[in-house]
């Protein structure tokens, strides 16, 4: 981590893309942040939260949750209060996935989809999937908090095929 991404607060993580074609499924891509604990910091994670949830505290909320992509700008888009965030945890890790109610589709079948993180006004991370066009999954960011309680970010595109439910098991685990 460097210091110009040392001293986070509050996160925004903004998901965008393009609605499927008429009369066909509809493209349904969902922010996950999974929480991990001081103590066990690539174990299971102590919560996640998607869509319909939010963290048990209220630091971590998914504020727009869309199904189809349709919508002007935005379609979901979550906030992580990383200084709120109890000294239990030390890790979160944000990422997206594609449901799949309407069969396996990975990034690349879903057009103009895109993600940015911001810290305030400053972008930290954008990312087209271009990377990831073949997983159905992908991380996108981990944050830490240091000894001092500083909270730090690293960019972590990583694709993963598999299906929500697994994803929320394995987008945590230690890949280094």
């Amino acid at each position: 981590m460097t210091g110009l991404n040392k001293g986070l607060r509050k996160i925004e993580v903004a998901l965008k893309w393009d609605p499927s074609p008429t009369g066909e499924p509809p493209h349904d891509l969902d922010i996950v942040a999974g929480t991990y604990r001081a103590a066990d910091p690539y174990g299971e994670p102590a919560y996640l939260v998607h869509f319909d949830s939010r963290s048990p505290d209220g630091t971590i909320n998914l504020n727009r949750d869309s199904r189809t992509g349709q919508g002007l700008g935005v379609d979901e888009s979550m906030t992580l209060e990383l200084e709120r965030l109890s000294s239990e945890y030390s890790r979160v890790v944000v990422g997206v996935v594609i449901q799949r109610s309407s069969g396996r589709k990975a990034f690349g079948d879903v057009p103009n989809t895109s993600v940015r993180i911001l810290n305030g006004y400053t972008e930290l991370i954008k990312s087209d999937f271009s990377g990831v066009s073949e997983a159905t999954a992908a991380t996108v960011a981990v944050f830490t908090r240091d000894d001092s309680g500083e909270w730090g970010m690293q960019s972590a595109i990583r694709g993963f095929d598999t299906d929500p439910e697994d994803f929320g098991r394995l987008m945590g685990q230690d890949y280094s």
